[in-house]
């Protein structure tokens, strides 16, 4: 039997954003505070080699490891298109945290860079991600909502649901 895909986003649901900012020194952050726009918001995710800093979010790694037993998995994940190592540095991310240099690791060649995540919604696969931008919202109620700011809080919300499905 085939198993159920399950999508999962890299930043702020595998990988702790934060955790990268916090090793950046505080001159490259002034840099990227402000980004020219009316809005001045910050573009930190412009900093390169910053997605390489980042740890993994807590239980994210026990629970991938859960998830693989009954699940088919990839990681779907945006790239800033501005910041071109941030593509490498999230392919070398998967491959330190996840073994997946080797065939045998779950997301050897299982990961997805796009802005279009709504392109890989197809029925039954559940897509686990903290904001509903490009395409996650697409989902519907296989849309996982993850973090403070979503219905599942934590990891362990994410396998109470995923592992006790019929």
């Amino acid at each position: 039997m085939q198993k159920e895909i399950v999508f999962i986003d890299m930043d702020n649901v595998l990988v702790d954003f934060k955790s990268g900012l916090n090793k950046v020194n505080e001159d490259i952050l002034s840099q990227y505070s402000d980004d020219g726009t009316d809005e001045h918001k910050p573009h930190y995710d412009d900093i390169p080699g910053l997605f390489s800093l980042m740890d993994p979010m807590p239980g994210a790694i026990e629970a991938v490891k859960t998830l693989a037993t009954r699940y088919d998995l990839y990681i779907l994940s945006t790239a800033p298109w501005g910041n071109p190592s941030a593509w490498s540095d999230k392919v070398e991310w998967v491959k330190r945290n996840f073994d997946s240099d080797s065939k045998d690791g779950v997301f050897y060649k299982r990961l997805i860079l796009t802005h279009r995540k709504d392109l890989c919604c197809k029925d039954g696969a559940f897509l686990i991600d903290d904001r509903p931008r490009h395409g996650a919202k697409n989902f519907g109620d296989h849309w996982l909502s993850f973090g403070e700011d979503g219905k599942y809080k934590s990891w362990k919300e994410v396998l109470d649901f995923l592992m006790t499905r019929p």
